[in-house]
């Protein structure tokens, strides 16, 4: 899946943080609620706008980004 075709950053829009296209809902959102203990299936019922696909880019995006993070050496880290 290419989360580009469903999560998009738009400066007008909730500030420029990444949201499910066509939405003002945020990836943030969707992993808040998922941290907070609710399931897929609560999240996709409280929130129509949304489908598993939608979740399923909001991982994939997160995982793009953890991947390009700049890792910084081990004794830096403390």
């Amino acid at each position: 899946m290419d989360y580009r075709d469903r999560i998009t950053i738009d400066p007008g829009i909730r500030s420029g943080k990444p949201c499910i296209r066509g939405t003002r809902i945020t990836v943030s959102d969707v992993f808040d609620y998922l941290g907070s203990g609710a399931t897929v299936p609560e999240l996709l019922d409280d929130f129509p706008d949304l489908s598993a696909d939608d979740v399923q880019a909001c991982f994939a995006f997160a995982a793009d980004r953890d991947r390009r993070l700049s890792v910084l050496p081990h004794e830096a880290a403390f």
